[in-house]
């Protein structure tokens, strides 16, 4: 996994966790569900560049 993957997927996590918390905080049920989306597009992303290393190897 190249580091740049790394750091996008990453920042697009920590984007969406605070997408999420500002949607709590401000009782706004779609901008916390951009959130959790965000997050899941992240993890989706991380899942598959890992099985592109296990390949590789």
């Amino acid at each position: 996994m190249g580091i740049d993957d790394k750091l996008k997927n990453t920042a697009e996590d920590l984007s969406g966790k605070t997408k999420e918390h500002a949607g709590k905080a401000t009782d706004d049920p779609e901008l916390e569900a951009e959130g959790k989306g965000d997050q899941t597009k992240s993890d989706l992303k991380q899942a598959g560049e890992k099985v592109k290393d296990a390949f590789k190897h």
